[in-house]
C-alpha cells in the first residue's frame, strides 16, 4: 500500500485481534479467512494472532492456520502480558503482583461484582458462587477453574484479573470511575468485551506488545497491519501503520482506523488483507 508521497509500504506483520474480528460470530474461522491468512503467510508476512486470551485459548485456532508449534510464528496472549512464540517460547511476560490481585478482588466484593484471576494455566475465583462468564471464559479458552481464598493466592503467578458480569451491572459499576482510578498507578483497565473489564499490570496493551516484537522481528510500525473490534484493541489500531477496524467495531475504534472492513460475519479480516496486504 502507499505510504508518505511515493514510498511504496509494505505489510510485513499482520496482528488480528480473536473474538469479534478473526472468528464470526459462533466462534469459527470462516474458509475464506482461513485461505487469505494462508496466502498472507505464503508471502513471508507473520500473522500473529493478538488476543485478551491465554495461549490455550488459541492453540485450536494456530492449528487451523497451520501456524502452531513454530519457533518463527509469534502470539500475542493476555491482552499483551505474554509474548511468546506458537511453540511456547516466552519473549516476553508481565504479571500482575499478589497485592494488585488483593486490591482487584477486595474492589470486586465492595462493588458486588464477579471477579476471577488467570494465571498461565489456570483461572481462579473466591466467589463460591461461581460467576456465568467465569464458566463461559473457562469453556472459550480451555482452562480449568479453582477456587481460592484470596489468602491462598499468594504463591500463584498471575498474569491478569478480571470483572465479569451482564453489561448493565457491569456498566453500572463502572459509571463511578474513581475507585478503578485509585489503582491505576499500578494498573491498566480496558474492556474486551461488553461484559469484560480486565486489569494488566501497568503498561500492558497490545501495541506495546506489538513494539516489543516488532523490535525483535526488525519490523517496523509502518509495515504492520492491525485488525481490531473493542476497546482493548485501541492501543494496537493507533500503533499499526495500517490500523483496521472491523465492521461490527465500537465507535473508537473506527473513528481511530485508517480503513473499515467489513463486519466478522462477512469475512471482514480477509477482505482487509486482500486489499491492504497482499
Amino acid at each position: 500500500m502507499l505510504g508518505n508521497g511515493e514510498i511504496i509500504i509494505s505489510i510485513k506483520l499482520i496482528a488480528i485481534d480473536i473474538d469479534g474480528t478473526l472468528v464470526n460470530s459462533q466462534k469459527r474461522l470462516t474458509e475464506k479467512v482461513k485461505r487469505t491468512i494462508n496466502q498472507a503467510t505464503k508471502n513471508n508476512i507473520k500473522v500473529v494472532l493478538c488476543t485478551g486470551r491465554p495461549i490455550s485459548g488459541v492453540r485450536k485456532l494456530l492449528k487451523e492456520l497451520d501456524l502452531d508449534n513454530q519457533d518463527n510464528q509469534y502470539v500475542i496472549c493476555f491482552g499483551g502480558a505474554v509474548i511468546q512464540t506458537t511453540a511456547g517460547k516466552i519473549i516476553s511476560s508481565q504479571p500482575i503482583t499478589y497485592q494488585n490481585y488483593l486490591e482487584l478482588e477486595k474492589l470486586a466484593r465492595k462493588l458486588n461484582l464477579h471477579f476471577h484471576a488467570i494465571s498461565e494455566d489456570r483461572i481462579y475465583t473466591a466467589n463460591r458462587d461461581i460467576g456465568y462468564y467465569t464458566v463461559y471464559e473457562s469453556t472459550l479458552v480451555s482452562l480449568g477453574i479453582s477456587y481460592r481464598t484470596p489468602a491462598e493466592m499468594s504463591n500463584i503467578r498471575l498474569i491478569k484479573a478480571m470483572f465479569i458480569d451482564d453489561q448493565v451491572i457491569l456498566d453500572k459499576a463502572l459509571s463511578n470511575w474513581e475507585p478503578f482510578a485509585k489503582l491505576e498507578n499500578n494498573l491498566v483497565f480496558t474492556k474486551s468485551a461488553p461484559f469484560y473489564l480486565e486489569a494488566n499490570a501497568k503498561g500492558v496493551n497490545k501495541g506495546n506488545a506489538l513494539s516489543k516484537l516488532g523490535a525483535v522481528l526488525g519490523i517496523t510500525s509502518a509495515e504492520i497491519m492491525a485488525i481490531g473490534d473493542e476497546q482493548n484493541d485501541l492501543s494496537m489500531i493507533k500503533y499499526a501503520g495500517t490500523g483496521v477496524a472491523m465492521g461490527n467495531a465500537i465507535g473508537k475504534i473506527k473513528e481511530m482506523a485508517n480503513v473499515i472492513t467489513d463486519d466478522n460475519d462477512h469475512d471482514g479480516v480477509a477482505t482487509a488483507i486482500e486489499n491492504y496486504a497482499l
